[in-house]
């Protein structure tokens, strides 16, 4: 083996090249029509950029509802968090970024420092790339031989572009090298180590990560660079056992190393990390040992850009480690009461189509008065169904909700809830919108 290297500090993506940022800054330019939801009628017309820059009030600016807004202080205040807690704790960061889907969201992460962004599936490397994104994590297997002819060209068009994916099978890798025979360098490729039976996707055992990694070393068009997996898929996961499976992780990355199935690349991908145990990644991800060459230690929590009211709310790693701080949930989905046929019940008209329910309903927060304007709590409000274009809410005794109320619901999931909305109003705390956040699901 080679001299050994300790972990290099993360390194931060390069920018996009000006035609890539002018992709994102063009999407000011995108008119406003019936394609987004909830836009005022009468900014029918007006460029993106030019009803963000009217900064019209959420409540009052003609908007209709149901609407969702993304919180601009809490959006900021995310952003920043996940940037120094990669940093403090010498990980790369390369955010999922299909609870987004948003170039401008992207390019946030970048300027935060994030070595690259994550894809789950061909089609949003395919976004990625219309915008710029010179580093792509992609999560998952692909064996899909139009997929990977487009990839190819993209390797073959790019020298500056770098993709890393999973394989996990020995026909996989062998479809993938049919697939991609002839490119002009060979594609990055990390072993998934499956997090347990029963579990997604990914190799059971050492010995299959092991004639995966074989199968690689044979096939001209790929190379082998590191280990990755999905903690986040541990059977009945708590803190124990998440760090046994990350050591695993760790130990077989250690143990390729050991026997020279790196030695064609300059730097080993140890990856994981979704947005419930990053402080135990952070944990494990420490003890990695001096290897061959340094060691890329890549988080890619993606949720933690708008946090949310549900799910992760219960799940954040800053709920087991205070110290480290707070994420602040940043969607807030408004709706107006359109029937109240008993006192027990009123109906709002946002639905399944406008809000996340896959995990949890959402949560009556906030009521804005409509003879007032007024913003009071939600007491004795409770969201209780969600049907196409409604929600049935249960009101307790004394409960104050007339029809045209508008009433505030923080969701859970994030990445069900980025995917209805195709442009989101950014809102500061006292309700002006001040940007439009671009979506592509």
């Amino acid at each position: 083996m080679s001299v050994a290297h300790h972990a290099t500090p993360p390194r931060r993506a390069p920018m996009a090249a000006d035609h890539a940022a002018d992709a994102v800054d063009r999407l000011a330019d995108e008119p406003v029509d019936h394609r987004f939801k909830a836009l005022p009628p009468d900014a029918q017309g007006l460029t993106v950029g030019e009803l963000a820059s009217a900064r019209r009030d959420l409540f009052t600016g003609g908007f209709t509802t149901p609407v969702l807004a993304l919180s601009a202080e809490s959006l900021e205040h995310n952003l920043a968090l996940l940037e120094t807690y990669a940093e403090r704790h010498g990980l790369a960061f390369a955010p999922h970024g299909k609870t987004s889907m948003s170039p401008q969201l992207f390019a946030r992460q970048l300027e935060r420092g994030a070595w690259g962004i994550t894809a789950a599936v061909p089609h949003q490397v395919r976004v990625y790339r219309a915008y710029g994104i010179s580093r792509i994590f992609l999560a998952n297997e692909v064996v899909d031989a139009a997929a990977l002819r487009w990839i190819a060209g993209e390797l073959d068009a790019d020298p500056g572009f770098r993709l890393v994916v999973y394989v996990d099978s020995v026909r996989g890798v062998e479809l993938m090298d049919e697939a991609l025979r002839g490119v002009s360098r060979p594609l990055d490729v990390v072993v998934e180590l499956g997090a347990g039976d029963g579990a997604r996707t990914g190799v059971r055992t050492e010995a299959g990560c092991a004639a995966v990694a074989d199968a690689v070393a044979a096939a001209e068009s790929l190379r082998l660079v590191g280990v990755a997996g999905y903690e986040g898929e541990v059977p009945r996961a708590d803190g124990d056992s998440v760090r046994a499976w990350l050591r695993r992780l760790v130990a077989l990355a250690a143990a390729f190393d050991a026997e020279g199935r790196f030695a064609d690349t300059g730097e080993i991908v140890v990856s994981a990390g979704g947005s419930a145990w990053f402080d135990a990644v952070a944990d494990v991800f420490a003890t990695i040992p001096a290897l061959s060459a340094p060691v890329l230690k890549l988080l890619r929590s993606g949720a933690y850009v708008s946090h949310d009211d549900g799910h992760y709310r219960h799940l954040t790693p800053f709920n087991r480690v205070p110290a480290e701080g707070s994420l602040q949930p940043a969607f807030r989905l408004w709706a107006q009461v359109v029937s109240r046929p008993s006192p027990e019940q009123a109906f709002l008209n946002a639905g399944k189509r406008d809000a996340a329910y896959d995990l949890d309903l959402p949560e009556a927060q906030a009521v804005r008065d409509a003879r007032t304007g007024a913003v009071r709590p939600a007491d004795g409000i409770t969201v209780t169904g969600l049907s196409d274009q409604h929600a049935w809410v249960r009101t307790d005794a004394g409960a104050e909700l007339e029809v045209g109320d508008w009433v505030g619901m923080g969701l859970s999931h994030p990445c069900t809830s980025f995917d209805k909305w195709q442009l989101i109003p950014v809102v500061e705390q006292d309700g002006t919108v001040t940007d439009f956040i671009r979506t592509f699901f």
